[in-house]
């Protein structure tokens, strides 16, 4: 059986990310959505085991101390990872899998997996950027001003990835990971 492909989509806070992964796995059952670790609180809509995997900062602690992350980071105030068990399962199984993450780990995941395909999704512009953030209604004006520092720095850092879609027009984008994940 061959190994199943590892996809990584990454890019800024408020880009859209889990939207197009929203979009792609309605279509595409035969794909696996790793569940995100973070020591961050639930939004409103959120499950615990659905959307992320919602610790304290000390059960994450422990998985770093366990090497049982894939890559995880800090960002902003909070710890992010990815639990290494069932995305390695998966793949042995020759299942594809999404992870969603965010820019840092993404580097972490393609330089312990070289064969993945990275995937940076930009805003169409930083004002854009902005404005879907502020449309969440989820996070202060202080916390907005942090996302967007952080995002003009991960964006500096796009062409260090596979692949670079502007996400502008939703159905779009979502054919062009269509293209990446099964075609590449």
């Amino acid at each position: 059986m061959q190994a199943g492909k590892l996809i990584v989509i990454t890019g800024p806070s408020g880009v859209g990310k889990g939207t197009l992964v929203k979009k792609l796995l309605l279509t595409h059952s035969e794909l696996y959505l790793s569940i995100s670790a973070t020591t961050r609180s639930p939004r409103s809509h959120e499950e615990h085991g659905k959307d992320y995997y919602f610790l304290t900062k000390e059960e994450f602690q422990q998985m770093i101390k366990n090497n049982s992350l894939l890559e995880w980071a800090q960002y902003t105030e909070n710890y992010y990872g990815t639990p290494r068990i069932p995305v390695e399962a998966r793949l042995k199984q020759g299942q594809n899998v999404l992870l969603e993450i965010e820019v840092l780990g993404a580097g972490q995941i393609k330089a312990n997996f070289p064969n993945s395909s990275t995937v940076f999704i930009l805003p169409p512009s930083l004002e854009e950027l902005e404005r879907r953030l502020q449309a969440r209604g989820t996070e202060t004006p202080e916390v907005i001003a942090s996302r967007m520092e952080k995002a003009r720095e991960e964006i500096a850092s796009s062409d260090s990835f596979d692949f670079k879609i502007c996400n502008e027009d939703l159905e779009v984008t979502v054919e062009d990971l269509e293209k990446i994940i099964f075609q590449s």
